[in-house]
């Protein structure tokens, strides 16, 4: 591969520099002078987006298993997502086994104008049934034995658990020690066991404020722990599943506070029917429901994501960091998530608003059109 070099308003670690960046499969090189991109008319130049949590999307679910990885991998790197966790769904375990096996193989082999899947984002079957939000019922407690089996078939790199589940807290800490990002998410559990939860080696919070215990002032919940203790949190922030008061909440709150999509096969797709692990969603006005009226996952992509956190009034380079850096850096990837020489040249190109005109993926430009 030939290096490439484009120029514009870069965003560094540093700071926003206007000049040119030059990359391969790694970037090479940034030259340039520090600048306010408001001062002049060139295209923005952020880290690719990070994306800890897609159950779907282009009318394939995760679940699936067989090539469907690949599709929604496709569809999501239409709008700058340049690496994903492919989510599961609480589910019997023959259909976990199925797609953990078809992710596993995606991990190994990117196909041409896919994101990078780094591995799997366990969202179940060790929650609370009291709590299943869009989740069939097939919750049931965990075992290391069966958590170490399925870490054979991808590299689980989130796991969701309910920590009030009995036995669950002494494996947080199991699981923790073999270095996994331990979320907790779909829990009735208190504001105690979330507190529990985190001394134990818990690390987040599996869809901010959605499925948890909420807050109140002589009861906090689930959410108050994360308010009050968080580092790390995931949110859709496709203002539906949380109101923009609550958003702005957990900004000032938690630190790193960093988004998802919680995407579903509807993403990408018409109004219509599709499938969500075993049960049947309906898309409709921008959201996916199931029959009862229950918020199913999203059709939100990270592009939106970062144009509804400016809309907000978050500056740019803020909400960069929350649809990428500060993934990576929950990750632990010090090679994603950020432009800086030696890091993987994942990369998005915006105009001034701010829609997307070019994504790189480890250097290789993407075919937007390529759905």
């Amino acid at each position: 591969m030939s290096d490439v070099t484009i120029q514009g308003n870069i965003l560094t670690p540093a700071g926003w520099l206007s000049g040119a960046i030059t990359f391969g499969e790694r970037i090479a090189g940034i030259h340039g002078a520090a600048a306010d991109p408001q001062q002049n008319g060139d295209d923005y130049i952020l880290p690719g987006f990070i994306d800890l949590h897609v159950h779907g999307g282009a009318g394939k679910d995760v679940m699936e298993g067989g090539d469907a990885v690949h599709t929604i991998a496709r569809i999501h790197a239409q709008h700058g997502t340049t690496s994903m966790l492919a989510t599961t769904m609480t589910a019997p375990p023959e259909d976990i086994d199925i797609a953990l096996t078809a992710i596993g193989k995606a991990v190994r082999q990117r196909g041409k104008n896919e994101a990078r899947v780094l591995g799997a984002h366990l969202e179940g079957p060790y929650i609370n049934s009291g709590k299943l939000g869009a989740q069939p019922n097939f919750a049931r407690a965990a075992t290391l034995a069966e958590v170490q089996r399925l870490e054979t078939m991808a590299p689980l790199r989130v796991i969701t658990v309910a920590p009030e589940i009995a036995g669950h807290l002494g494996l947080v800490r199991e699981l923790a020690d073999e270095g996994m990002r331990v979320q907790i998410g779909h829990t009735l559990g208190s504001y105690e066991d979330g507190v529990a939860a985190l001394e134990h080696g818990a690390a987040g919070f599996t869809h901010l404020f959605n499925a948890m215990s909420g807050l109140h002032h002589r009861e906090p919940g689930m959410v108050g722990a994360a308010l009050a203790h968080a580092e790390y949190a995931e949110l859709i922030p496709d203002l539906l599943h949380v109101h923009p008061g609550a958003i702005k909440t957990a900004l000032r709150a938690i630190p790193r506070l960093y988004c998802v999509t919680d995407s579903t096969a509807a993403t990408g797709m018409p109004d219509g029917e599709y499938m969500l692990g075993r049960h049947t969603v309906h898309k409709c006005m921008g959201g996916v429901r199931l029959p009862d009226g229950t918020l199913a996952g999203s059709t939100l992509t990270l592009d939106q994501a970062l144009r509804n956190l400016v809309g907000l009034g978050l500056d740019l380079a803020d909400a960069s960091a929350r649809v990428s850096t500060h993934a990576a850096d929950y990750l632990g990837l010090q090679e994603r998530g950020r432009l800086a020489p030696g890091a993987y040249a994942d990369l998005v190109v915006l105009d001034r608003d701010l829609k997307l005109k070019a994504v790189y993926i480890e250097g290789e430009r993407c075919d937007l059109n390529d759905a």
